[in-house]
């Protein structure tokens, strides 16, 4: 049986498993009800390449209702937690039309994060990411960034979602993982692990291998390509953006 999140462009390269895949219009989502966050947002970044937009950002966070209500987060988990409602998929990613822009507020699309990671050098990652896809050279760049749990150490949370006391676990670090198809149709990948907190240095000191991602995720990254080229490719930590 074909699934349906196959057709989408943004899973081209593959597509991670979770317990609920959603799909959106211009991201895909795969939700975990364990951590009643995303386990992973993928996107195609600017697919329409506007580099120029006149939609401004919408704010209109609200939950989203395709997942059950015992395992979704609400905006009340949020309030008053201290940490910002982190978007994995970005806003300014995402705004060539208002629906497109709205559907990045969804709240199965944010993580607690933060907030001097979450409008410093997170944000920062975002913009560069922007930038790399605007060189003439890239033809499409791929996106795929979540949380990451740290069970050596104690998990915070957030929230109380219902009567039975169901919170929203606080990620210890998060990533993104960027692979770039050229003009010339070649591949190059790019991911980054920072924690979630106040950090210093520049967003390249954050660079690891794509393999590293891996094991700390716990998700198999661009699953559809294969061959020693992409073994190779996986495990190195390229320099930005070479």
């Amino acid at each position: 049986m074909l699934d349906l999140y196959s057709l989408k462009a943004e899973t081209r390269y593959g597509c991670p498993a979770a317990d609920q895949i959603i799909i959106n219009r211009n991201y895909v989502v795969g939700y975990s009800y364990y951590f009643r966050q995303a386990k992973w947002a993928l996107e195609i970044v600017d697919p329409d390449k506007k580099v120029m937009s006149t939609i401004e950002r919408l704010n209109n966070f609200r939950p989203d209702y395709r997942i059950p209500k015992r395992f979704r987060a609400d905006l009340s988990d949020y309030t008053g937690s201290g940490y910002d409602r982190g978007h994995l998929v970005a806003s300014a990613n995402q705004n060539d039309t208002h629906i497109q822009n709205s559907e990045t507020f969804l709240l199965s699309n944010m993580s607690p994060q933060k907030k001097e990671l979450n409008r410093q050098i997170w944000r920062e990652l975002e913009s560069a990411v922007r930038k790399l896809d605007a060189k003439s050279s890239v033809l499409e760049t791929y996106v795929i960034c979540g949380p990451i749990f740290d069970f050596t150490h104690s998990i915070q949370f957030i929230g109380e979602n219902d009567k039975n006391g169901i919170k929203v676990p606080i990620p210890s670090h998060f990533f993104k993982c960027v692979l770039t198809e050229e003009n010339s149709g070649r591949l190059k990948m790019w991911a980054f692990e920072m924690p979630n907190k106040k950090l210093t240095g520049s967003i390249g000191n954050y660079r690891v291998s794509t393999a590293h991602i891996e094991q700390r995720a716990g998700i198999t990254l661009w699953d559809n390509l294969l061959g020693q080229f992409i073994d190779k490719e996986k495990n190195k930590v390229r320099a930005m953006w070479r």
